[in-house]
């Protein structure tokens, strides 16, 4: 009942619907029963326009158009594409991911990669995607390439992760590089759905977010204040190459270093995995020795150790 009592729709369908009829009222009352009808239609399309919609089809590519780009780094940026209109959302559950495709000069056929947005459903009329380029990665070069008004291809959702409240007592998470971006989605929900916010999200969530140097940590900054924010969030930080007076990590993630950050094996937790597929065979190997149930070759949503 508040949506309706909102200022949208007081000043786009109430006011306007009453100066009509009595408009028309007063100029001529015999034509009140057709001008009821017009505010009726006027009203209801104004009602179904204003209305949130998902865009998102699993089964279609469609264009979204290159709004705006943020450079992070030499190599980083975060692209933000329009959606049809500021009302939409890409209509992706927590935990899921996208399709992005395009035409590569030199290539037999249409390159496909899967992409997690750092956006969320709670950012209507756009999706933020953040690409880290690589000199033999098509579709990050292809990105990169993107100028303003451009667009690209995407379809979803996919991916066998669902998340919601309750779905585990503590997540243990590590990640690699752009591996952050399925973590980040899914930490914001957690935090979003806190009582202190609304909800009833009591979830735990230990990162160890591993990288080669300092500059490498991707949205440091958003992680921190997110780790400041939340009690119940914490990262830990991992560096090949650490700066002097560094205090987190160094070197590979080690089953100590997992062992001592993440949650230990139950059937209330989960393991989360996302980064190059080096790193994420040898922490699937880490993890089993560790006494974690023993990672599929295609994770699903039940499995106590997921591969995204």
């Amino acid at each position: 009942m508040d949506n309706f009592l909102s200022q949208q729709y007081i000043n786009g369908v109430y006011i306007p619907s009453g100066l009509l009829l009595v408009g028309v009222g007063i100029v001529k009352r015999e034509w009140l029963p057709y001008a009821v009808v017009v505010a009726v239609l006027l009203g209801a399309w104004k009602v179904y326009n204003n209305q949130v919609k998902k865009v998102l089809k699993p089964d279609a590519y469609q264009d979204f158009e290159l709004k705006e780009k943020t450079v992070l780094s030499h190599n980083v940026a975060i692209y933000r594409f329009n959606l049809p209109n500021e009302k939409h959302i890409l209509g992706l559950p927590i935990g899921q991911h996208i399709s992005v495709a395009a035409t590569i000069d030199g290539q037999p056929k249409e390159v496909v990669r899967s992409y997690t947005p750092i956006s969320s459903d709670e950012n209507p009329g756009y999706f933020d995607l953040l690409i880290k380029s690589y000199p033999t990665g098509n579709i990050s070069k292809h990105m990169a390439s993107l100028k303003i008004g451009q667009t690209l291809k995407v379809k979803g959702p996919k991916g066998a992760m669902v998340y919601s409240p309750g779905l585990v007592r503590h997540f243990g998470m590590i990640a690699g590089g752009t591996g952050i971006t399925p973590m980040l989605q899914i930490i914001r929900a957690i935090i979003r759905g806190r009582p202190r916010n609304g909800g009833n999200d009591r979830t735990e969530v230990d990162l160890i977010f591993a990288n080669v140097n300092h500059e490498d940590i991707l949205l440091k900054e958003d992680l921190d204040a997110l780790a400041n924010e939340d009690e119940g969030f914490r990262v830990h930080y991992v560096l090949n190459n650490p700066p002097e007076k560094w205090d987190g990590g160094v070197g590979f993630v080690t089953p100590d270093m997992i062992k001592a950050k993440l949650p230990a094996p139950a059937k209330d937790i989960k393991v989360l995995l996302c980064g190059p597929p080096p790193m994420i065979s040898a922490m699937k190997k880490a993890a089993e020795s560790l006494g974690y149930e023993k990672p599929r070759p295609v994770s699903k949503l039940e499995d106590q150790v997921f591969c995204f």
